[in-house]
């Protein structure tokens, strides 16, 4: 048997879990997918996908900014009474959209 070395690795156990029941679907552990990331970062001279930052566009970076504003506590999120009114508000913005 070759020789292995060990790598550690802290990842919050959610994203671990989501990980393990991914690859177990492809019949893999998550150390055979590291070792294929890892073989083939090694056969590319880098990582083995483009590293970039998404690019959406103007309605989507809005409600981005909205979202990060609401978390954050710089704006009050709407609040419905029910969620008839919800659908209501959005029916009544559909209205000024064109199809």
């Amino acid at each position: 048997m070759a020789k292995t070395s060990n790598i550690n690795v802290r990842i919050d156990p959610e994203t671990k879990s989501n990980a393990e029941k991914l690859f177990a679907s492809f019949g893999i552990t998550i150390t055979d997918a590291i070792n294929i990331f890892l073989h083939k970062s090694i056969m590319e001279g880098g990582l083995p996908f483009e590293v970039k930052y998404p690019h959406y566009n103007t309605e989507t970076n809005v409600a981005v900014q909205e979202a990060r504003a609401i978390m954050n506590g710089q704006i009050k999120a709407k609040e419905y009474s029910s969620a008839k009114a919800l659908f209501k508000e959005l029916d009544a913005e559909g209205d000024d959209e064109p199809c």
